[in-house]
């Protein structure tokens, strides 16, 4: 243990270094060296021990992008730490985003050696069924998961078990989805802060609708109003703390009759029906006072400001279900994927490690706040993409909620049947792809929950069966 807390300390002494590089304008001049905090930890005779075996490997990433992603010539944190400690390199294989799954089964048929995969939502469980992955349990020592590395992760990494094994081991969550406001326009409209009200525990589904139909009903407005714009259904959805299919006792059920997911799905209705929801596609916050709430991705927040310099943008997740008592918010899971047969998976454990020890570095966060919150404009006086230091410790706060509070939804892996865009009609299109868009954007066949239920029910239950090998 004591030579586990040594190695950590190393490791986590180099990730500060290579974060500050890899964000830092300046010229690298480690010159590929093993820092001295590594360079001091004591040494022991060569054994087989898994650490060992995880040493001086290249491993096979096949995926849609490089980890190397390029800034100033220098590499990520991650990647940065598994060349100089575990002296590890990765070797890039690209395939396209819409091929990757085919592709990689055609290549494990044909004996190529692959080792790490991109973890997404068909990972789980399509992938695991179609046996394209193997759990990463055997190789917990590696990882640190037996030394606390990973204790912050444990409710996530719950939520992700699968025949008593782990597939998918989230080392981070990322991308929150986010609903951004303005605070000066809130003010004006004599609006409670949506911010102040997640604080006191007070921002739920009534108290956002409520303030989307004062502001839509406003007799003195000048332009057409909406109460949110953007894409929220999931994060709606999600919002409820319900799941469309549930995981219990090895096998999976159908819970789609949830009173809370009939709640969600009547809320979404409410918010069609009465006009709430803007139609129009916009990539950021609209900045002509047309529009309370724009519901996106944090990848959006940059563009709002800098179109909404001087209004005052602020950030909440989604509002939770008044009847539940955890606030559960919408995001993604970083991960890797094991992939079948590798011949390397020492080298994957001990790489997703890199990976953990790089996402939870304070250092490397502070570097990121700083590097986004920079104010500046274009050679044409426009503002550039920003985020402010309020903002950024905003939404570090929800994406630490999202971890204790997590909620993983089987459905959006189990095939097109269940998510799918089909040729975009209510017959055809997956199961989530109805529940999340068909009220809110006048695409389903039908006008009310029961029905859409009801049909939605048998698609459920004919996924299961397979997923259940009835």
């Amino acid at each position: 243990m004591m030579r586990f807390k040594k190695i950590l300390a190393g490791i986590a002494a180099l990730s500060v270094i290579m974060s500050a590089v890899s964000c830092d304008d300046k010229e690298n001049t480690n010159d590929g060296e093993i820092p001295a905090e590594v360079q001091e930890i004591p040494t022991e005779p060569p054994t087989e021990s898994p650490e060992d075996r995880a040493k001086n490997r290249t491993i096979t990433w096949f995926a849609d992008f490089s980890l190397d992603t390029q800034n100033g010539g220098e590499s990520p944190a991650a990647l940065s730490l598994f060349r100089d400690y575990y002296g590890g390199e990765v070797n890039y294989v690209h395939v396209n985003a819409d091929e990757k799954y085919s592709m990689l089964e055609y290549l494990l048929l044909c004996g190529d050696p692959i080792d790490m995969f991109p973890y997404d939502e068909t990972a789980m469980p399509e992938g695991v069924v179609k046996e394209l992955f193997d759990p990463l349990d055997p190789y917990f020592d590696i990882m640190g998961v037996n030394d606390g590395l990973w204790d912050d992760m444990k409710n996530v990494i719950d939520e992700f078990e699968y025949n008593g094994v782990h597939y998918v081991m989230p080392y981070d969550v990322s991308d929150p989805q986010l609903i951004m406001y303005s605070r000066k326009l809130v003010k004006k409209e004599k609006l409670d802060d949506p911010y102040k009200l997640y604080q006191e525990g007070k921002w739920d589904w009534n108290a956002m609708i409520d303030m989307m139909s004062k502001f839509v009903s406003n007799p003195d407005a000048d332009v057409k109003r909406y109460g949110i714009g953007g894409e929220f259904g999931e994060a709606l959805l999600t919002s409820s703390g319900s799941t469309v299919v549930n995981y219990e006792n090895g096998e999976f059920t159908n819970n789609i009759g949830d009173k809370a997911i009939a709640e969600a799905e009547k809320l979404m209705k409410k918010i069609a029906d009465e006009n709430l929801c803007n139609p129009n596609w916009h990539e950021y916050y609209p900045n002509d006072n047309s529009t309370l709430f724009y519901a996106m991705g944090d990848w959006a927040l940059g563009m709002t400001n800098a179109k909404n310099a001087k209004k005052d943008i602020m950030v909440v997740p989604f509002p939770k279900n008044p009847d539940s008592d955890e606030h559960y918010i919408g995001c993604d899971y970083n991960a890797r994927m094991l992939v079948k047969w590798s011949q390397n998976p020492e080298a994957v454990a001990a790489y997703i490690k890199c990976e953990k020890i790089a996402a939870q570095e304070e250092a490397y966060k502070q570097l990121e706040k700083k590097s986004l919150s920079v104010q500046e404009k274009d050679a044409y006086g426009k503002w550039k993409p920003f985020v402010t230091e309020e903002q950024y410790d905003a939404v570090q706060s929800y994406l630490e909620a999202a971890k204790k509070a997590p909620l993983f939804d089987f459905s959006y892996g189990m095939g097109e049947k269940m998510y799918g865009g089909g040729d975009f009609t209510y017959e055809s299109r997956g199961v989530m792809n109805n529940l999340t868009n068909s009220f809110l954007k006048g695409e389903g066949a039908v006008d009310k929950w029961e029905k859409m239920r009801d049909d939605m029910t048998k698609k459920v239950d004919e996924e299961i069966k397979r997923y259940n090998g009835q």
